[in-house]
């Protein structure tokens, strides 16, 4: 059987295209075919017919007036033009029940794509909030998480207790009503959620990428989403 194709997300910064190498080879080493999305320019949902899958990846904030919000302070580069990419891609992929897996800001996009809303700034807006951007090496572990049983999260990498990597200043808050949160950090924050309504649709908001060579739960998730694509029929 051909290895499915799975669109993941890149955006662009200072006239070069952004994507982290890791998400291309966490793809390929769980059995897909990794193809570039460039978002930001608006032609990525002309390529979306070719993929099977889709992997949001890690970024800038988003644009706060997206869920309503005035810019924080501690507000971080927003780039508008890929966050509307994401969340029509986002929305074609739930139209069409696609298997999708968000990293990071892929967290955040799918969230506000349903509805959500996001803090922020974790430091200023949620006192007692653990650090969150980690200055260890980026395949190190930083804080643990609690991942929920009987969900689909815990299928692929294990219930209770795991260590995860970190790497943002925002998360989500408000969670739209047809998402499930399947695992917290110590502090409440949200660090994995999954659809209700759909076959594969889960989002962690550590980075897999950077520690699925050791560390065989993030290799899970990207073979998750390998095999669903594989098995996925419109």
């Amino acid at each position: 059987m051909a290895r499915p194709r799975i669109g993941v997300t890149a955006g662009f910064r200072g006239g070069e295209l952004q994507l982290g190498a890791d998400y291309l080879a966490a793809v390929h080493a769980a059995g897909g075919v990794p193809v570039v999305l460039p978002c930001g320019l608006g032609c990525a949902a002309e390529l979306f017919g070719a993929v099977r899958g889709l992997l949001l990846t890690g970024g800038p904030d988003l644009d706060p007036s997206l869920y309503g919000q005035a810019p924080h302070p501690a507000l971080g580069r927003v780039d508008a033009a890929r966050d509307q990419d994401e969340l029509h891609l986002v929305r074609m992929a739930r139209e069409r029940r696609m298997p999708v897996l968000g990293v990071c800001r892929g967290l955040q996009v799918m969230v506000v794509a349903g509805g959500g809303t996001l803090y922020q700034d974790l430091d200023s807006q949620l006192p007692g909030a653990l650090r969150h951007h980690q200055s260890a090496p980026r395949e190190e572990a930083s804080h643990p998480i609690r991942v929920t049983q009987d969900s689909r999260l815990a299928a692929l990498i294990g219930a209770g207790e795991q260590q995860v990597n970190s790497f943002h200043h925002q998360a989500a808050d408000y969670l739209p009503a047809d998402w499930r949160a399947v695992a917290r950090a110590p502090d409440g924050v949200l660090e994995g959620i999954e659809g209700e309504d759909a076959d594969f649709l889960l989002a962690v908001q550590w980075h897999p990428e950077n520690r699925f060579r050791h560390v065989s739960a993030d290799l899970a998730l990207f073979r998750g989403l390998v095999a669903a694509a594989a098995a996925w029929v419109e």
